[in-house]
């Protein structure tokens, strides 16, 4: 009996999962934390601000699934204006938006266009599996505040994600489970995810060394 897509993913992401872990807990570690953690705000800004073309441009190009063209339209309405939510952030961090995005972001969501339009859009499934599989916690910003001493206003983000992102990963199990994708469709999805994780640690790693440094 095949196991279902949502479980084979899982699986299949199952390696990587503990490196990822272990970038964010270096993200998150003690020392420096206050300036860490608005270098994560500002790199998170256009990641979270390409959410929304993607999930648009995916579900575009999803002609001949419905169902996978609703999710997108609906997810992209779940995650419209969580860009603002950053920059409300970082202000009252006292910060803005960077004027380069961060090259590992770039990629992150660079390589979702290019799967989008030269491989499939249900690739996109993948990018998004990765990230709301890795949401932050829900008492990550009563942590970060404490050590931190930011305004509670510096981690409006982190805090709905927290709420959020759970129902939302359990929704794409179960798109994925009912749509049945043929074999080299899941591994779309598969290799998405896969390169999603690896990129999103080095991300991590990245923010995580001193400024200037390398992870």
């Amino acid at each position: 009996m095949t196991a279902p897509a949502s479980l084979a993913l899982r699986t299949k992401l199952t390696p990587v999962t503990p490196v990822l872990r272990a970038a964010t807990a270096a993200l998150w570690r003690p020392d420096g934390l206050r300036q860490r953690y608005v270098r994560y705000l500002t790199a998170m800004h256009p990641l979270v601000r390409a959410s929304v073309p993607l999930l648009e441009r995916a579900a575009e190009r999803c002609a001949e699934s419905a169902d996978l063209a609703a999710y997108y339209i609906r997810h992209a309405e779940e995650e419209r204006d969580h860009d603002t939510w950053l920059l409300e952030d970082l202000a009252a961090a006292g910060a803005g938006p960077a004027a380069v995005p961060h090259p590992v972001v770039v990629e992150l969501a660079g390589a979702q266009y290019y799967r989008i339009e030269h491989e499939h859009p249900v690739a996109l499934l993948g990018y998004i599996a990765v990230l709301e599989g890795n949401a932050p916690g829900p008492r990550l910003a009563d942590r970060l505040t404490e050590a931190t001493g930011l305004p509670a206003g510096a981690f409006r983000t982190l805090r709905e994600h927290a709420e959020l992102d759970g129902g939302h990963l359990a929704d794409l199990h179960r798109l994925l489970d009912d749509l049945a994708l043929p074999p080299d469709r899941q591994t779309a999805v598969s290799v998405s995810a896969l390169h999603t994780a690896q990129l999103l640690t080095r991300l991590f790693l990245s923010l995580a060394a001193e400024p200037g440094g390398h992870p």
